[in-house]
């Protein structure tokens, strides 16, 4: 991998910024969306032959960030191309291929990510959605919260465990749900953070799949979750990096124009050291999250699994502390809708808990980097 960016990668960035600076903050979810898809940004990150752009998550992530420096991110992005998209391209079969990347591919069709358990959180090893076979069909039973777009989604790509048939013990696999399916629920959760992606809890009583439902090999789950969540992580890393440039924008905007006894308030260096430090911590967490994608697009996922959860710990930490600064800023107009920069105060805390906490990932680290010992 190289340090610096290729030409085309940065010929897609400046495209893409354009493209989030005609929408703006006050942008319609659907028609940004389908210029996004009808411009190939959408599926940049999957397989040509079925009408995406050939790249991969380096790419995609490119396209995140960007938007979401314009104030204009596309949370479902995340989940879509990234988590399922990339899932069924790797492992899916050539049916499931044909029939969800050339509309994952165009923006036509969409596909939310069930993972999070009210009792397990992210945990695979305590997930307890279970699938059981019924004849040639599956049968799923769970429940699952804080999955977003399920109302939108055509389908959701569910994380359950299936018995090994060898050992007996339960083993992770991924099925396709479509929205519409018998004993498939959703009730919307009240969240105080208003978004345009709702975020919802799943319950699953019984629902009956055809075994093509199945994403890949059963034998394989494990290795195809985490080929999703590497994704995920670094898909959040740029969903946090732009947001922490959007904000960082407007306020070195203000500071350069406000003025107090005459002079820009940005010429005073209890402001403008802050916002200096809140860049460089974005930048720095830009290095790592490319780096990430670098590994993640080269086939070393393990590789990737350190550095996706790095990028997300570091993004997420500089984008909390450049909202904060921001708003700081301002001072009282950074409370204000016109500004709107108090919703990000909540949204910029999101990258902290979601998908996976700083915490766990500081366990990761710990773990799996430094060698140190578990506590459980």
């Amino acid at each position: 991998m190289t340090l610096l960016e290729s030409e085309e990668h940065k010929a897609l960035r400046s495209a893409v910024a354009a493209l989030g600076k005609r929408h703006g903050r006050d942008h319609d979810r659907e028609a940004l969306w389908a210029e996004a898809a009808k411009l190939g940004y959408l599926g940049v990150n999957l397989p040509e032959e079925y009408g995406g752009g050939g790249g991969g998550i380096s790419e995609l992530s490119i396209v995140l960030e960007e938007l979401g420096a314009a104030g204009c991110p596309l949370l479902m992005m995340v989940v879509s191309p990234a988590i399922c998209g990339t899932v069924i391209a790797r492992f899916g079969t050539d049916a499931q291929k044909r029939e969800w990347l050339p509309g994952l591919a165009d923006g036509t069709r969409t596909m939310a990510f069930g993972i999070t358990e009210p009792d397990a959180g992210s945990n695979s090893h305590r997930i307890t959605t279970t699938a059981r076979r019924d004849g040639t069909d599956w049968l799923l039973t769970g429940r699952k919260v804080f999955i977003s777009g399920v109302d939108i989604a055509d389908a959701t790509l569910i994380v359950g465990r299936t018995e090994d048939a060898r050992t007996g013990n339960l083993k992770p696999c991924l099925f396709i749900v479509p929205r519409d399916t018998e004993g498939f629920l959703r009730r919307p959760i009240d969240m105080e953070l208003q978004a345009v992606e709702k975020q919802f809890e799943l319950t699953l009583d019984d629902v009956r799949l055809p075994a093509d439902a199945l994403v890949g090999d059963e034998d394989a789950g494990l290795l195809q979750l985490f080929a999703g969540l590497n994704p995920e992580r670094i898909m959040t890393a740029a969903f946090a990096i732009g947001m922490g440039r959007h904000a960082l924008a407007q306020a070195v905007t203000y500071a350069r124009e406000r003025s107090v006894w005459k002079t820009p308030i940005g010429a005073h260096q209890a402001i403008a050291h802050p916002l200096a430090q809140a860049h460089i911590e974005l930048e720095l967490a830009r290095l790592m999250m490319q780096k990430a994608a670098a590994l993640y697009d080269s086939g070393d996922d393990v590789g990737a699994g350190e550095a996706a959860n790095m990028a997300k710990y570091a993004a997420a930490e500089a984008c909390v502390k450049a909202v904060d600064q921001a708003v700081h800023t301002l001072g009282g107009n950074g409370l204000t809708r016109e500004f709107g920069l108090a919703r990000l105060i909540t949204a910029a805390r999101v990258a902290r808990i979601a998908p996976v906490s700083r915490e766990m990932i500081l366990n990761y680290v710990s773990h799996q980097t430094l060698g140190l010992p578990k506590s459980y």
